[in-house]
């Protein structure tokens, strides 16, 4: 087998074993990673290198006039909301 091919299936195990959401542990810090465009903004609340959650959502007629900067803000107020908690 070549070292494509392995490459191939043992990404193929991961996502098939992997969980793919984990259960926050309160002991330990998060880590948010945040992107926004001029179609939506999106992120991932991560804690340990697993994922906790995924929020993402189309931006409004009026916010997508938004510069880089603004919408970079946007996103960061959306992700605190939705994880304020």
């Amino acid at each position: 087998m070549d070292e494509c091919e392995d490459s191939f299936l043992r990404l193929e195990t991961c996502l098939i074993l992997a969980p793919i959401l984990s259960l926050p542990n309160n002991s330990g810090g998060y880590v948010v990673y945040c992107d926004a465009s001029k179609v939506g903004l999106g992120c991932v609340l991560m804690q340990n290198g697993r994922v906790i959650m995924y929020a993402s959502r189309q931006l409004k007629r009026h916010k997508k006039n938004y510069s880089t900067h603004d919408l970079e803000m946007a996103m960061i107020v959306f992700a605190l909301k939705i994880w304020r908690h």
